[in-house]
């Protein structure tokens, strides 16, 4: 009998091992993981006063960590699931036909959401697009993760005009997918991300050139216009061992008559007021409200919270 359970326990521990060795192999071999920091990159960032025992920071103290309690209630919802998360309708989606785009005006600031945090932004005569998740599945494997609700995209990546600027605020999934990168990188004049998401871009083939790296504060002008890296409240991470390891960063564009603020993904948190009061006020805010939950409130807002962080924000719309 022991002569079985010691096969047993050293066939599990075995498979366990080839499990984790065969996981590694995977992580470092994949592309879309994306890369690691180095060189004059990482000096920047270790340089950096928002970069603290080996990880970059939040202004405030943010808990990430769910508590037994808390896994066991994700567990139960995963094999739970609420019917009223996912829509029971087909999501509409208002095509766009590629000469909308190409005709761009420089007196009407036109904003088109492709769905969770993907948007492009015609102003002044610009064309930026944001965390542009184009694919099907934020996640690094495309058979695991959850489907996109609409069938369709308002209009296909291959379609898409030149591009002025992309903008990135984080490096999860759902905000910087490879497949998009890889199809966008050609046809992007240039890449505003935060500290240490170069990295990634380079690995997936962006010249370091068209790659500009901000932290917090910080400001970059495209030909007139403005944008600046401001603070949020969150978090980052494509792998095992790199959470915290790139910026997390919202977004101000300043045009010639229009401010648009843009969260990426963020608990809610003072800084808002901060940012409201020194480029506020806003003529509309793009505020994260899909991905809310009790459990992790510190890193993304509540309904009630995103109405104060727009009115924090001194947002008109």
């Amino acid at each position: 009998m022991k002569r079985i359970f010691r096969v047993t326990l050293f066939t599990f521990i075995g498979l366990l091992v080839l499990l984790i060795i065969a996981g590694a192999i995977f992580i470092n071999i994949s592309p879309q993981f994306g890369g690691k920091a180095a060189g004059k990159r990482l000096a920047l960032i270790q340089q950096s006063p928002l970069y603290k025992d080996g990880q970059f920071q939040n202004q405030v103290p943010t808990n990430m960590d769910l508590g037994f309690s808390g896994y066991l209630k994700v567990i139960a919802k995963t094999f739970n699931k609420d019917k009223n998360q996912v829509p029971d309708w087909p999501i509409p989606v208002q095509a766009i036909n590629p000469q909308q785009l190409t005709a761009s005006s420089d007196s009407l600031t036109t904003i088109t959401w492709f769905g969770h945090s993907a948007f492009l932004i015609q102003i002044d005569g610009k064309r930026l697009l944001i965390d542009p998740m184009l694919g099907n599945v934020p996640s690094p494997i495309s058979f695991v993760g959850t489907q996109r609700f609409s069938k369709t995209l308002p209009i296909a990546i291959s379609d898409l005009p030149a591009i002025d600027a992309v903008l990135i605020s984080h490096d999860h999934y759902d905000h910087l997918d490879y497949g998009s990168i890889r199809e966008l990188k050609d046809k992007t004049s240039h890449f505003y991300v935060p500290l240490g998401i170069g990295a990634h871009l380079e690995v997936w083939g962006v010249p370091a050139a068209k790659i500009t790296e901000l932290q917090w504060w910080q400001e970059a002008e495209l030909q007139g216009l403005k944008l600046i890296s401001t603070p949020a409240r969150h978090f980052s991470g494509r792998g095992l061992t790199d959470r915290m390891k790139t910026l997390w960063t919202s977004w101000v564009i300043q045009g010639k008559a229009d401010s648009i603020f843009f969260s990426g993904d963020s608990g809610y948190f003072p800084g808002f007021k901060e940012i409201g009061d020194k480029y506020g006020p806003f003529d509309i805010t793009l505020l994260e409200c899909g991905q809310y939950n009790e459990l992790w409130s510190n890193i993304h807002m509540m309904p009630e919270e995103t109405v104060q962080a727009h009115l924090d924000l001194k947002g008109k719309v």
